[in-house]
């Protein structure tokens, strides 16, 4: 029996005009209902995840979420943090210089608010903040706090710049982060430590639920660890190839009810 399911949000649990179909909901309630723990697992921070934990009653006692690609785990009834993987100052100018030798802009996060080192602010910044509801602040990079805490750096550019820059980037900075594509025009660095996956394995190592008995599911690069991770792993119909290639199973697209179909498989059946 399957007894937590992890669903990723963006291209998984929203369909592509970001809303939850009733199909979706249902199922969730239903499988809240059964006694097993629905986790988003979500590259968005907090105030990005808040109103569709609310709107899917998982604010609720013993409800959780993995936000900033499982670098930050919390419990979502009383704000109590299970795990927080951070970076700090060095990291950012490490990442910020590389951005500038590969010539592609850059934003970070610490827990609550976006920042911008780049004068000339990325249109993907913009809608970072936008999507995610948070503030959207200029930086000089000089001028940042030594004592920053990074939940994770981004560098955000059109699609083809992001290609050219994953087959450039140093191999130092490929050995030191974790470092994902969770869109085409987002590329993702984070403590090398952090991800879904082990987000997700410290939750369910706290709630002393196995390995075996959790369901992972997710369309992206950023899904990849816990797709793997999980004893179920499932990919979306519509899903990046990498991920369907390490997928236990593949469902329906996020726009044809495929987390519904997962929950109605696996948890309620």
């Amino acid at each position: 029996m399957y007894k937590l399911i992890a669903l990723d949000m963006d291209g998984t649990l929203l369909r592509d005009d970001k809303t939850v179909s009733p199909a979706v909901f249902d199922a969730i309630q239903a499988a809240k209902a059964k006694g097993a723990k629905v986790v988003l697992a979500t590259g968005r921070p907090i105030k990005g995840v808040d109103k569709y934990l609310t709107h899917l009653n998982l604010k609720e006692a013993g409800d959780y979420v993995a936000t900033f690609n499982g670098a930050l785990v919390q419990d979502t009834f009383t704000g109590d943090v299970i795990s927080h993987i951070t970076m700090n100052h060095d990291d950012l100018i490490t990442i910020y210089e590389a951005s500038r030798e590969l010539r592609t802009h850059v934003h970070f996060f610490d827990k609550n608010t976006l920042y911008t080192p780049n004068k000339d602010i990325s249109k993907f910044t913009v809608h970072e903040a936008f999507m995610n509801d948070v503030s959207l602040n200029y930086i000089n990079i000089e001028d940042v706090n030594k004592d920053i805490v990074i939940s994770k750096v981004m560098m955000i550019d059109y699609p083809e710049i992001l290609d050219r820059v994953v087959t450039e980037l140093p191999k130092e900075l490929v050995e030191k982060y974790t470092i994902v594509r969770s869109a085409p025009f987002f590329l993702e660095f984070l403590n090398i430590d952090a991800n879904k996956g082990n987000g997700i394995m410290l939750l369910a190592n706290k709630l002393g639920i196995k390995q075996e008995e959790v369901i992972c599911v997710g369309d992206a690069g950023n899904d990849i660890h816990m797709v793997e991770y999980a004893g179920l792993g499932v990919a979306m119909g519509n899903a990046t190839d990498d991920l369907k290639a390490v997928a236990n199973y593949i469902t329906k697209s996020n726009n044809e009810d495929g987390v519904a179909h997962v929950i109605n498989e696996f948890i309620l059946k």
